[in-house]
């Protein structure tokens, strides 16, 4: 038996004086001190600084190479303790060193500083960039919250099920990664965009509460909150409404942003906001609840205005108490924003002592006008009231939101130390495409109506909501669900709307249509997006900092380089040519 007892690095402390131990990581760092070295090995635990006397021993050795080393453990003098690593008050006096791998001399970047490195060279050699402490981190954290909400799942009675990764193309949603097949020539598999079709099939299959922790794939351009590949705590229930769904949600949220952040966490219930209201006050679908600003409709007062960019138009306005005496050049850095996200402006006026205005719009203004907008937006002295208007109320609504984000920023308004959560339900089932003249599904294509097939039927489709919500937290949507439309008469009636007959649904998603034959239960449910989870614990900028092995955002991998061409004969045996 070994005299060297094999311990992590950063698991070393104090009561390990005067033992032999054996340590294996990675060089950190080489520091020569005229005769003396010191070396500090890292491994998955921590760091430990180990010194020898005997340079010779050293020879050759080079930074992130892997080692083993053997030694006996020994208490630092009292001036030469690290405060910045746990085991900052011993060192390892080295025995024996041993090179496992030996690294080149010249590495692509430092490993301590990788965070500051361009992306793609940081993916390129992501084996180094993991390496890193803080990178690292993300991933252990990841492992955690996964366990985590494997527990919480289970403690709220619900049966883990895996569906599967190859399935059929769907002709809804984002564009599927499709999987040309090799036996039946001129076939196609797909990636799942979501578990949609399987896990409604599991609620007729008689399981009462499902739950995976799904792989999503979506062929999409890749951004900061979206990417190829990404995963999802995918779940269902049979025999409920929105709120039981509503309660497992926040119980989700609530308990893991508790569990893993310091931060304050919006109290259960969340706050509940339909779509219109969301739109109108907020400018966005996932509002920040955490800027206290709001937007308001000022469009009435203008109908019949001698202002050109106003009458007629959707106008909106944000009133900022406080402020007037800000200089003309904040003001201006504001106009500068609002040219940037492509308004042709920014109107504001300030209530002054008197109740008159300041302001490049105040000339444009009558005195009933005037009073209209004090009253309206409830001003005050010092007050400031910014317009934001355009001919399409879409358009009208994303610039005021935008506005109000760029405001709340520049104001300090937002509260960093906070997640405040809120529930978007309501949305409308369909919206309107005017470049290809037609309705699409505005959420999930399953969702039910509310009011059922009858509602199906009016007039003005745009007036149709659904059973659809969105979870948000702090500007961004940590997930979506509905309660689902378990009708086929009703089913067939929304696809027929967005120009699908019942031939297509039958054809495109016959496994979900023949089952809805046998006795479909009621069910609804959703999906919290786990890499989102880790993203805001983590404070980080994009969703590929929380994922191990990410692509980049061009959608490539410069590590395994894909994608990739194949060879003649591997598209051959799949019947495909390139074109």
């Amino acid at each position: 038996m070994s005299k060297y007892r094999t311990v992590y690095c950063g698991n070393i402390d104090e009561s390990y004086v005067g033992k032999e131990v054996k340590v294996a990581g990675w060089i950190a760092n080489i520091r020569d001190h005229g005769g003396v070295i010191f070396i500090d090995i890292r491994d998955e635990k921590g760091i430990v600084q180990i010194v020898s006397n005997d340079d010779t021993m050293f020879d050759g050795l080079t930074k992130e190479s892997s080692v083993t080393v053997k030694g006996t453990v020994r208490k630092r003098d009292i001036d030469d303790y690290n405060d910045h690593i746990a085991t900052g008050t011993i060192e390892i006096l080295v025995q024996s060193i041993e090179v496992l791998g030996k690294a080149p001399n010249e590495l692509p970047f430092e490993i301590v500083t990788s965070t500051n490195v361009s992306e793609d060279i940081r993916l390129k050699y992501r084996y180094l960039d993991l390496r890193n402490e803080k990178v690292r981190n993300n991933i252990n954290l990841r492992a955690e919250v996964l366990k985590f909400l494997r527990n919480k799942m289970d403690s709220l009675d619900f049966t883990e099920v895996q569906t599967p990764i190859i399935t059929a193309s769907s002709p809804e949603g984002a564009r599927d990664f499709i999987i040309p097949s090799r036996k039946l020539h001129g076939k196609f598999y797909a990636l799942p965009q979501a578990p949609q079709v399987f896990k409604e099939i599991l609620m007729v299959s008689g399981f009462d509460k499902y739950y995976q922790i799904a792989p999503c794939f979506r062929d999409e351009d890749c951004r900061s909150d979206r990417t190829l590949e990404f995963y999802q705590l995918d779940f269902e229930m049979s025999f409920v409404d929105e709120e039981d769904v509503y309660k497992v949600g926040e119980d989700i949220f609530y308990d893991t942003f508790t569990k893993f952040s310091d931060r304050e966490v919006s109290p259960k219930p969340f706050r509940r906001i339909s779509y219109k209201e969301a739109m109108l006050k907020y400018g966005t679908d996932k509002p920040d609840l955490r800027n206290p600003l709001e937007i308001i409709d000022i469009s009435d007062i203008f109908t019949d205005s001698e202002f050109k960019p106003f009458r007629g138009a959707y106008v909106r306005g944000i009133k900022v108490d406080n402020i007037g005496d800000k200089s003309n050049s904040w003001f201006n850095e504001l106009v500068d924003y609002a040219s940037s996200i492509g308004m042709p402006g920014i109107g504001y006026i300030t209530l002054m002592k008197d109740e008159t205005f300041k302001g490049p719009i105040d000339k444009f203004l009558t005195d009933e006008d005037r009073k209209s907008l004090i009253d309206r937006a409830d001003l005050k002295e010092n007050s400031v009231l910014f317009f934001i208007a355009d001919k399409k109320e879409k358009i009208a609504c994303k610039n005021a939101g935008m506005i109000r984000t760029e405001l709340g920023k520049k104001l300090g308004l937002i509260d960093q130390n906070k997640y405040e959560f809120c529930i978007i339900n309501d949305f409308p089932m369909f919206e309107y495409n005017e470049e290809e003249d037609k309705y699409e599904f505005c959420h999930n294509p399953f969702s039910m109506p509310q009011g059922g097939i009858d509602a199906l039927n009016s007039e003005n489709v745009e007036d149709i909501i659904a059973y659809q919500f969105d979870f948000v937290c702090n500007g961004n949507e940590m997930a979506s669900g509905a309660v689902r439309n378990h009708d086929l008469n009703s089913l067939e009636k929304a696809f027929s709307i967005v120009g699908y007959s019942k031939d297509v649904l039958e054809t495109r998603f016959s496994s979900l249509y023949n089952a809805f034959k046998y006795g479909v239960p009621p069910h609804a449910g959703m999906a919290p997006g786990i890499d989102r989870i880790i993203m805001l614990l983590k404070d980080e900028p994009n969703l590929r900092e929380v994922q191990a092995f990410p692509m980049s955002v061009s959608g490539s991998d410069s590590m395994m380089g894909c994608p990739s061409e194949l060879s003649e004969q591997q598209l051959r045996e799949v019947h495909i040519k390139i074109r």
